[in-house]
């Protein structure tokens, strides 16, 4: 695979953007399935190949073992030197590479699988006001008082005033 594989950015959340995260969820895990899918194909492309140069060079010992080297033509000497063929060992090559890639996004779809279990709970979590900012709990005894002293001030200042505004 040419492209860049980049699932660790895609995997990562924004707990201040869940909605969008969400939105994203879907399109997201979609593109990363289509991607081990070709990936998959890739890899059964690359075993097609290498199957078919493993059966050529089969053939090819066959026909003339002494050009290889031969002298007694048994299985185990055809299939040495199928091991040992320059174009059997690219092909296998190719297949692990492919193999491995197909592997990895296999990964990165079971990533973007928990991505999703990882939203639920944090929509969970968001609800039960688990993000909001902490508040100190409030004293309800203490704030009563203290606006019944408020209250009794106002009222004080308000008759201390109508006094004030009788005597001028």
């Amino acid at each position: 695979m040419n492209e860049e594989i980049n699932y660790e950015a895609e995997l990562e959340i924004d707990p201040d953007a869940l909605d969008v995260e969400w939105l994203e969820q879907a399109a997201r895990y979609m593109r990363w399935s289509k991607l081990s899918a070709d990936a998959r194909s890739n890899r059964d492309r690359a075993k097609e190949a290498y199957d078919v140069t493993v059966a050529t060079e089969a053939i090819k010992i066959r026909a003339k073992p002494e050009s290889f080297g031969l002298v007694k033509v048994t299985e185990a000497g055809i299939q040495e030197l199928i091991t040992v063929s320059e174009e059997v060992q690219a092909a296998k090559n190719e297949l692990l590479a492919t193999q491995h890639n197909a592997d990895i996004l296999f990964a990165a779809v079971s990533a973007f699988e928990q991505r999703k279990s990882a939203l639920e709970n944090l929509v969970k979590l968001a609800g039960q006001g688990y993000f909001s900012t902490p508040q100190v709990p409030r004293d309800l005894p203490a704030a009563a008082a203290a606006h019944r002293k408020d209250a009794h001030k106002a009222t004080a200042e308000i008759i201390k005033d109508r006094r004030a505004g009788r005597r001028q």
